[in-house]
């Protein structure tokens, strides 16, 4: 068995064929004739991170946008197989592509299963083809019903829906009718997102009409998304997010368990070595300056012991699967003493439970997990300004950007293209 350390990887695809009234992503619309320079200046990015990813065996791989689906296949499967010719991708790695209904087909799925794509999201968003157009979307609920059938007929049994609820004039009742129309698809996740509205985005300006529903109707559509997908099989696992037993996202659990993943492309993140870091939001800067030897990171920090114990908690508050004193005290050895005061507060208010030694919200949690997760943040960094003698920082050179060679062992790894 190889001892190498897991890595995930995402690939950010800012190409869109239209900009959705929602959408605050990094995203280009109109920049079709961008994407030969951005496909060399990815794979040059990989290529430059070879040595660095030879330390590591990926276990996952995300391709994000942006429509990745709408940048093609051809394109897409070159840049996998630059990450298996200049990384070390197990054959059994779950590799995902973001996909819009009106921007994939039955011969581009065809190609992708081929070359190693495994796991298709597919931007549904709503079964009510004039909201659909009202937010900007290019396709139809008929789209995405042939966008599933033709992923299955490609060969891809791991196929997820994303869903938006408390979308402009959307009801309680259009909402539980879309959710039983994509349940009829039989995908095997969801992920349901309630409609945020951020500044700079189309929908910004209607922030305030009276056609958003509030936060009480977005309550319940949400309490009742958890309701109606548990009686269908679909588990919940994180705040938005649900699979069938065994198909939770790997790559998305890498995010909220804290674990590394390298991110390749403008505006993608990364989280190695102790370091997070970013690229620069902006295509024709990163595309320039990888190809003239340049730095693309645009931000950049070291987390300390402390700051990794706090996204433990918040990141682990996320998920049903909660957090533990123990996994807690492991990264940073302060007690959860005021914390569990406060736990056990909410846990008689049924916003959270305890069990088997780990604390989780409940789904009446979840929705005020901003508020609940800041105040036990803000317990524990109280308790910390009370130590006496402050818990002692790892050396620096355990915190080194830096990876090493390790031999390949027995795991089934992609040859070189």
């Amino acid at each position: 068995m190889d001892s190498s350390k897991r890595l995930g990887i995402y690939i950010h695809i800012p190409f869109c064929a239209g900009k959705c009234a929602y959408c605050d992503f990094y995203s280009l619309v109109g920049c079709e004739d961008r994407m030969p320079d951005y496909q060399k200046a990815v794979i040059r990015h990989i290529k430059e991170a070879s040595s660095q990813l030879q330390g590591y065996i990926i276990d996952t791989v995300y391709f994000g946008g942006g429509t990745p689906s709408y940048y093609g296949a051809d394109r897409l499967i070159e840049i996998f197989d630059a990450l298996k010719k200049y990384g070390r991708v197990l054959i059994d790695s779950e590799v995902t592509l973001e996909a819009n209904p009106d921007s994939i087909t039955y011969k581009d799925l065809l190609k992708l299963k081929k070359a190693g794509f495994n796991r298709l999201s597919i931007g549904a968003q709503c079964a009510d083809d004039g909201l659909l157009k009202s937010i900007g979307r290019l396709h139809n609920f008929a789209q995405v019903e042939q966008s599933v059938a033709d992923a299955r007929r490609a060969g891809f049994e791991n196929v997820s829906l994303d869903l938006i609820y408390g979308l402009p004039s959307q009801t309680r009742e259009a909402w539980a009718d879309t959710l039983m129309r994509s349940v009829a698809l039989k995908p095997d996740h969801f992920s349901c997102y309630g409609l945020k509205i951020e500044e700079g985005t189309a929908l910004y300006p209607f922030k305030d009409s009276p056609f958003i529903p509030d936060d009480d109707t977005q309550a319940d559509m949400y309490l009742y998304t958890v309701d109606a997908l548990e009686r269908n099989g679909y588990k919940q696992y994180e705040i938005s997010n649900f699979a069938r037993r065994g198909f939770e996202s790997k790559h998305n659990l890498k995010y909220w368990l804290d674990r590394e993943y390298l991110g390749f492309g403008a505006a993608a993140h990364s989280f190695i070595a102790g370091r997070r870091f970013s690229c620069i939001s902006d295509l024709k800067v990163y595309t320039e300056n990888i190809m003239n030897g340049l730095s693309v990171i645009y931000f950049s920090d070291d987390i300390s012991d402390f700051e990794r114990a706090s996204e433990y908690l918040m990141l682990g508050l996320r998920t049903t699967r909660g957090i533990s004193e123990q996994e807690y005290y492991s990264i940073f050895p302060l007690k959860l003493d005021m914390a569990k005061e406060l736990m056990e507060k909410y846990a008689a208010q049924g916003l959270m439970v305890h069990s088997n030694d780990r604390w989780s919200l409940t789904p009446r949690g979840f929705l005020l997990s901003n508020i609940i997760i800041g105040e036990i943040l803000d317990v524990q960094t109280k308790q910390r300004m009370n130590i006496v003698s402050p818990w002692k920082e790892r050396e620096d050179d355990e915190y080194q950007f830096s990876m090493f060679m390790k031999r390949p062992g027995e795991m089934e790894i992609f040859n070189g293209i």
